[in-house]
């Protein structure tokens, strides 16, 4: 096994210390305590014109080293300008103190949406990737990127990815919080539940939610005024079964001002389903996300809206009525095993089936106190 360090920028030292904490955990790793303990190893300082500079308070020579930043809303309260330029800054520092190899962990990359050129526009996300690379960067590992395609940006010469999906950690929340065991899924989830898409871009990954527990899929179609920034003109929904009385979940990769989330909720709702719920990955919840998701809530048009912490911190959104929020780092430190230990990622990328999961142990049973039942939902 490669000695290594976890650091992390001022944006995620708290879950980066969660993460090494779940790290200590497994047997194989015990005796590496001291290896993985330099979270607060960045010193951070700023000159009097407001330059930055990034220092090491202690040595990383021959060690890979696996870094955690993120650009996004952050634990620090860090502009997205200021968590990226400490990124860049951490990158340059580690690889001038001789680390054997660099691995980015940004769980959530927040220019994943700017990765499509015109004639006359900039790429953030190909800036991203080029800056980290060029800097020192041999791997980046990030959660659901917004496009696949996006992982051909980098040359796997100078630099490879990992985008792991997200998706079974949302599909084993739902089956240990509400689901429970293999009964409810046969007789409740899968003739009452149904899962949409927020258009038809995110077809295929509320395909994903739709195929892992036998429900059906609703895709929504969004028609566009492109004459107007963010604006929808209508929203067309296709289903080959009335969704009244239904349980629906809308699915999607993240919820940034909530516009979309809003306009298809007002859209399901004379379809007089049971109740409707939102589950994304990555709760982005700029304004006024808060607000329009709290008016669905008020109006008893939204139940529950379910994100990962792949965005920290979660707690900035507490006013959102139903907002439920699925640890990651257990699974962000699984993935750091994998990586030093050399071991194959695709045990992780596996398709997740909640018939299989629901007759086996389950891993996150933890949670399965939060609610009275699955019955709850449906009466």
């Amino acid at each position: 096994m490669n000695e290594f360090v976890v650091a992390a920028t001022r944006s995620m030292r708290d879950y980066a210390a969660l993460v090494t904490g779940h790290l200590t955990k497994f047997p194989s790793f015990a005796s590496y305590a001291e290896i993985i303990n330099g979270v607060n190893m960045l010193c951070t300082d700023r000159f009097a014109d407001g330059e930055m500079e990034v220092s090491l308070a202690r040595s990383v020579r021959g060690r890979d080293v696996v870094l955690f930043g993120s650009c996004a809303r952050n634990e620090a309260g860090l502009s997205v300008e200021e968590a990226k330029i400490e990124l860049y800054h951490a990158v340059d520092a580690l690889k001038r103190s001789q680390a054997r190899n660099i691995a980015v962990f940004e769980p959530f990359i927040s220019c994943s949406r700017s990765d499509r050129t015109t004639r006359r526009n900039s790429v953030g996300l190909w800036m991203h990737f080029k800056t980290l690379a060029n800097l020192g960067t041999s791997h980046i590992v990030t959660y659901q990127l917004h496009a696949k395609i996006s992982q051909s940006m980098l040359d796997p010469v100078t630099c490879s990815i990992d985008d792991i999906p997200a998706l079974t950690l949302l599909e084993k929340y739902l089956c240990d919080v509400y689901i429970r065991n293999f009964e409810n899924l046969e007789k409740i989830v899968r003739p009452n539940w149904v899962f949409c898409s927020v258009d038809a871009g995110g077809e295929k990954f509320a395909y994903g939610f739709a195929n892992a527990f036998g429900a059906p899929l609703v895709v929504a179609y969004k028609h566009r005024d492109y004459s107007r920034p963010n604006s929808i003109e209508s929203i067309n929904i296709l289903s080959a079964e009335p969704l009244e009385g239904k349980v629906l979940w809308i699915v999607d990769d993240m919820v940034d001002t909530a516009g979309s989330v809003e306009s298809l909720i007002r859209a399901l709702a004379p379809h007089r389903p049971a109740e409707i719920n939102v589950i994304v990955v990555h709760g982005v919840f700029s304004h006024p996300a808060s607000e329009r998701l709290s008016r669905l809530a008020e109006e008893g048009l939204l139940s529950r809206i379910v994100v990962t912490d792949t965005i920290c911190p979660c707690t900035k959104t507490e006013k959102i009525p139903g907002l439920e929020v699925v640890p990651s780092a257990e699974l962000s430190a699984r993935i750091i095993r994998t990586l030093v230990a050399n071991d194959s990622m695709s045990k992780l990328m596996r398709n997740f089936n909640a018939e299989i999961y629901l007759k086996s142990p389950n891993l996150f049973n933890q949670n399965s106190e939060k609610v009275s039942g699955i019955s709850d939902m449906v009466k």
